[in-house]
């Protein structure tokens, strides 16, 4: 897990920074301006989905271990992939943008919160002797600091970073898949004799989100365009930043199984979903 340590950090920042090119102060006052929209998909997101993941790990007999590892990528925020696939799909690329500008965010406050919780709900010690606290000051300089230093950026060369828009998000997505192979070649053995169970609530978890934030969207949000965006924001989750909390609190690689798993599934179910409602308008 040596490699995967070494190199998450790096990564995740990067990624940060490329996410921060790609926002402007109005993907945030877009928020007050249009609420609606927006609350409807940051309950989901953040309330509803560690809800969801935390009745299956309840119900579902898993090592605990593994049911803590299902808690940190339900925490995590939504990736960029989200927005890349919200406009394949036809869906509100704004209001995507804008969720996960201000979830990734705020995510050095909930993500902590939500992973210390479940290790007490588990009855599971932190590996390292790291307090919530610390976790989330770690966070602020991995997510938030170089969000902020992507924005600056974007606005002293806004012409040039539009202009390399599709690379910056290619390499977000090379960085992440360097991430996770990473992980796998190095811990194959452990990864695959842990997979099965992983794979099962990971999808369960994944399919689950997706529907949920589909049909609530149906109900209390704006249209078509925003039922698409907030069930891409419930089910592709930012994997690399599972992988970061997870090496920085905990040294067995049980605990980022889950991520491995649910990182390979989410690209697949979000694919399939986007081709089944693309053409619903």
């Amino acid at each position: 897990m040596e490699i995967a340590k070494s190199i998450a950090p790096i990564c995740l920042a990067v990624i940060m920074l490329g996410l921060g090119m790609g926002l402007t102060v109005g993907d945030f006052t877009r928020v007050i301006k249009n609420p609606k929209d927006f609350i409807v998909g940051f309950i989901s997101q953040v309330i509803l989905l560690p809800i969801i993941a935390l009745i299956l790990i309840s119900i579902i007999t898993l090592p605990l271990e593994i049911a803590l590892g299902v808690m940190i990528i339900a925490a995590a925020p939504g990736g960029v992939t989200s927005n890349v696939l919200t406009k394949f799909a036809d869906g509100d690329v704004a209001l995507s943008v804008s969720l996960t500008a201000v979830v990734s965010l705020i995510c050095v406050l909930t993500v902590p919160f939500i992973i210390f919780n479940s290790a007490n709900f588990l009855g599971l010690e932190i590996t390292k002797n790291i307090s919530m606290i610390n976790i989330a000051v770690k966070m602020f300089f991995v997510v938030t600091v170089p969000v902020i230093l992507g924005m600056i950026v974007r606005s002293l060369m806004t012409e040039f970073i539009v202009s390399k828009t599709l690379l910056i998000q290619r390499l977000s997505v090379i960085l992440f898949l360097v991430v996770f192979v990473s992980i796998w070649i190095e811990e194959w053995d452990r990864i695959v004799s842990f997979i099965t169970r992983a794979g099962l609530i990971a999808f369960i978890l994944n399919i689950t989100m997706i529907f949920l934030g589909y049909y609530i969207a149906k109900i209390f949000a704006s249209g078509i365009p925003q039922r698409k965006c907030i069930s891409l924001e419930c089910g592709l989750q930012n994997g690399t930043l599972a992988v970061f909390v997870a090496t920085q609190l905990f040294d067995d690689i049980v605990f980022m199984v889950p991520t491995a798993a649910y990182a390979l599934i989410m690209f697949v179910t979000s694919i399939i979903f986007v081709l089944r409602v693309r053409k619903i308008n």
